[in-house]
């Protein structure tokens, strides 16, 4: 596997490009910056990379911390491991590039909703007929009765090519996606592809809208732009979760574990039972702490304003690597959540005295029960889900924030020359003043 390594020269964004080799089992390695002669072999962003540009417009500064130095004091140092040292891209410079002309896409559609239709019928023609794409799509969009009455979708009806979940394998078949209606299109893109996932562009057509950054209206000046590689790419990061079964580590022909990786958060809850859930939870091995209330969540940046922030957890900006963890209703008033750094493994698994088992559910799918012996281990994938940005990593976010959740929104507060009752006083005045001046006045 091949990355770049990007050297700061100095306080601004100019970058020095050394070459270095990984490891592709490497345990550091994580989302890559790829080549056109990127090995076949590999699954990682088949037909895309992200690179860096060296005089990119948007921002003078890396949204990474500086590099912090290594002297402390007269004698203090911190010890040097080669075989430790990472090296993150800035994640303001990631931008989309195709070393290959993307020729097939996956549309997603916002299921049982009509005012999806119509975009959707108009997109799926515009692709075949204005940019010779193979579409993919679902067979149950085929099998919609309202769509089989369309006259446009009839035309290009029998160019479609389709799927279904479950049974037929995506993998090394897409090289685009693109998402017709809310946040859960995109949730659907990440459950899809459990290894690699194509460059995501995500249409706002659905309720909340907090992943989608794109308006439709102008849809095809906007996706030629995306295949043409004009795009700025925010990488979501995504949990391996693994259920471990009690039974099944010791026996013979025990069935492979369940793998799988969640975009926003993996729930870990009492179910129908009317006890408190009695969680352990470990970091790396060490017990941190029993959980006891109704549950707990474990999420990523991207989770943190979905369930978790319903919870009372703060918000997270999706380049921060980190995972956070938020209890369910504790019963405790000092359990707060917390962050953790994004490379640690977390262990959670039902404490032996508990008087019930516990349930789990990943990304709100899969639901399944935690028997006592049963754990669930929760790492950070290294396949994240490459998600096209309509300004810039930053500017997206924060309109979400404001769009979506109305973050800080109040009514502002007025100033002192508006308010009629406090015109005639002065900073200097006391409550004591005012009195006898009303007392006087009467």
């Amino acid at each position: 596997m091949t990355k770049w390594l990007f050297r700061r020269t100095n306080l601004t964004t100019h970058f020095t490009c050394l070459k270095v080799w990984f490891s592709s089992t490497s345990a550091l390695s994580g989302p890559s910056l790829l080549e056109p002669t990127f090995p076949s072999s590999s699954n990682l962003f088949r037909k895309f990379s992200v690179t860096n540009l060296i005089s990119f417009p948007r921002r003078t500064r890396s949204l990474n911390a500086p590099s912090p130095i290594q002297q402390f004091g007269p004698c203090g140092r911190i010890m040097k491991n080669s075989a430790m040292v990472m090296t993150i891209q800035d994640p303001a410079s990631q931008r989309l590039t195709w070393y290959k002309p993307p020729l097939t896409v996956l549309v997603i559609k916002k299921v049982r909703d009509v005012s999806v239709l119509q975009p959707f019928v108009k997109l799926v023609k515009w692709l075949i007929q204005e940019k010779s794409m193979l579409v993919y799509v679902e067979q149950s969009v085929m099998d919609d009765t309202l769509l089989a009455t369309n006259p446009s979708f009839t035309v290009v009806k029998d160019k479609l090519m389709t799927f279904r979940d479950g049974k037929d394998d995506l993998t090394d078949k897409i090289d685009f996606i693109i998402c017709l209606g809310g946040d859960g299109t995109l949730l659907y893109a990440s459950l899809l592809f459990q290894q690699s996932v194509p460059p995501v562009m995500a249409f706002h057509l659905g309720s909340l809208g907090f992943l989608t950054p794109f308006e439709f209206e102008n849809f095809e000046d906007q996706v030629t732009n995306v295949l043409e590689g004009h795009a700025a790419l925010t990488l979501r990061s995504r949990l391996r979760c693994i259920i471990m079964r009690k039974n099944e580590e010791t026996a013979k022909d025990a069935k492979p574990p369940t793998n799988i990786l969640v975009l926003n958060e993996v729930v870990i809850d009492r179910g129908p039972s009317p006890y408190l859930s009695n969680i352990d939870l470990y970091l790396d091995g060490k017990l941190i702490t029993s959980v006891q209330g109704d549950g707990l969540i474990v999420s990523t940046p991207t989770g943190s304003t979905a369930y978790a922030v319903a919870a009372g957890a703060s918000m997270i900006h999706p380049s921060v690597p980190a995972i956070m963890v938020t209890p369910i209703c504790p019963h405790s008033l000092s359990f707060r959540p917390i962050v953790v750094p994004a490379g640690v493994e977390l262990k959670i698994s039902v404490s032996p005295d508990s008087r019930n088992t516990a349930w789990v559910s990943f990304d709100g799918r899969n639901r399944q029960e935690l028997l006592h012996g049963d754990s669930l281990r929760v790492t950070t994938s290294i396949y994240p889900v490459p998600s096209i940005c309509a300004q810039d990593q930053i500017a997206d976010w924060f309109d979400s924030l404001g769009e979506c959740l109305h973050w800080n929104v109040r009514k502002r507060q007025k100033h002192l020359d508006e308010l009629s009752d406090l015109t005639h006083s002065s900073s200097n005045d006391t409550l004591d003043s005012l009195e006898h001046t009303d007392q006087i006045d009467s």
